[in-house]
């Protein structure tokens, strides 16, 4: 059965303890607490711990305490999901389990749990739905706004862009490879992908990434800087993808920073960049060999 309810507490606690430590380092620090109280909160610690008489009550407390924190998370995650669990029902199940004396038989607690996860997936569904609907309201009503600016222009498929920075260099076509550096945001600001923040530049080919850069991209010269306006259609449609949720209009600040040309292969299946002066010198010889 797939729910997160349905492992035993220890084994939970065991195979989530990493997982846990990681979550609660991803959380912001707290703010720096004044000497003395910090120091009385040692001696807490120290006389809470003191109180084990053996290495084995550490780890036997240590594996309820794992189990523990687990399940808080678990718990503070469905709740912000809707649905509230007791933690006192949750308790009394544990005790109860642990002396043998539980209420209802496994196959009961397993329907039970059953129903739980299906209550909570129908409660992640709804939202997910809710959001998606949103997020297309207010992609709509962004592209309509911004495709009056005079610097913003709007292709046929409904891309919108606007020239950063131009330059002379050559166009790419789909099928070649490019190199770029980029940012992309959700419309509300939110950055979720950029190789300037990683510190090197992305080559893809055109044809292997959404619509929008795929048409976007062929617009720039080499070392111009453009900015897209991407819609959900031309992006990643209803999947939600990250950091990107579903049905996201998307804006990506683009600098195109050199073209490489698509590969061919020969009668022998050998690999080679075209070349059309290549191909021009090879037809005059063969004109030259012909009179």
């Amino acid at each position: 059965m797939k729910t997160k309810f349905a492992l035993s507490l220890i084994a939970a606690s065991l195979l989530t303890l990493t997982a846990c430590n990681k979550e609660q380092a991803k959380q912001p620090a707290a703010d720096a607490k004044p000497a003395a109280e910090a120091k009385a909160e040692e001696k807490k610690v120290d006389a809470a711990q003191s109180a084990f008489k053996s290495e084995e009550d550490k780890q036997a407390y240590s594996i309820g305490a794992s189990a523990g924190n687990h399940l808080r998370l678990n718990l503070e995650r469905t709740k912000e999901e809707g649905t509230e669990i007791s933690k006192e029902m949750l308790v009394k199940g544990f005790i109860e389990a642990l002396d043998n004396k539980a209420a209802f038989k496994d196959e009961e607690i397993r329907k039970n749990l059953m129903a739980l996860d299906q209550r909570l997936r129908e409660k992640r569904d709804a939202k997910a739905k809710k959001d998606a609907e949103e997020q297309l309201t207010k992609g709509k009503t962004f592209l309509d706004e911004n495709k009056k600016r005079k610097e913003v222009k709007t292709t046929e498929s409904g891309l919108q862009y606007e020239v950063v920075s131009t330059a002379e260099g050559k166009k790419p076509v789909s099928s070649d490879t490019v190199k770029v550096h980029y940012t992309g945001t959700l419309i509300d600001g939110t950055e979720f992908d950029s190789s300037v923040s990683r510190g090197e530049p992305a080559k893809f080919r055109l044809d292997r990434v959404i619509k929008g850069w795929t048409e976007g991209l062929q617009l720039m010269p080499v070392g111009s800087k453009f900015k897209f306006y991407i819609p959900h259609e031309l992006a990643y449609g209803e999947r939600a993808t990250g950091k990107i949720p579903a049905n996201s209009t998307l804006i990506f600040e683009v600098e195109l920073l050199a073209i490489e040309k698509a590969e061919q292969k020969d009668d022998h299946g050998h690999a080679h960049k075209h070349d059309k002066k290549a191909d021009l010198a090879n037809k005059d010889k063969k004109v030259k060999a012909s009179e």
